[in-house]
């Protein structure tokens, strides 16, 4: 599968240990080097802000996507190559959706959270069937896994939709593993038009 762009959702801060930014600027970095069209939350600040600076400062295109309620919050990063404001949040994931291929979440909050369930609750849906990764620095999300993990044992999960999420600690081996990505075939439940 081409990955001509990527969505990138990550935290607003920077969290209480430098490897999370230091992986965002490589992650920007690896996007730039690799021709891949960073999409992300539109940020300066964070680890939006990180990601966005190390796709642009190794020459890559940077796509910002923010509402412009969170302007003061997030505050808007004015260096990207294309910036885009919109009037709520669904008209953001909306867009990063349209304007992706693939979908990767960093460290983050509850709102990064939000984002990749959405994501990956659409391609369990059928509505997409792009790649969507979890960059699992410094075992950031092992206990989040170890969660999922269990709602496949309860019997709450399907094994298939758990496959969908793809894991990896580094972003060289998420973005091999979202390149082989073939997603598997499954009903719309909704038409995309309702999402």
């Amino acid at each position: 599968m081409a990955l001509r762009s990527i969505v990138v959702f990550c935290a607003s801060s920077l969290g209480s240990k430098q490897v999370f930014s230091e992986e965002a600027t490589h992650v920007g970095r690896t996007f730039a080097v690799r021709g891949i069209t960073l999409v992300y939350g539109g940020g300066k600040v964070g680890l939006m802000g990180a990601v966005a600076n190390g796709a642009l400062e190794a020459g890559g295109k940077v796509v910002g996507i923010i509402p412009h309620f969170l302007n003061s919050k997030e505050r808007e990063h004015n260096g990207v190559t294309e910036l885009i404001t919109v009037e709520s949040m669904h008209d953001r994931k909306r867009i990063m959706n349209e304007r992706s291929d693939g979908i990767i979440a960093l460290p983050g909050g509850f709102g990064t959270m939000e984002e990749l369930f959405e994501m990956i609750t659409w391609a369990q849906l059928g509505l997409h069937q792009k790649p969507v990764g979890l960059l699992n620095t410094d075992g950031f999300y092992d206990h989040l896994l170890a969660f999922i993990d269990n709602m496949v044992e309860s019997e709450l999960l399907k094994k298939g939709n758990r496959e969908m999420l793809l894991v990896a600690d580094t972003i060289e081996e998420l973005l091999e593993k979202m390149e082989n990505y073939k997603a598997p075939d499954v009903p719309k439940w909704i038409q995309e038009e309702e999402i």
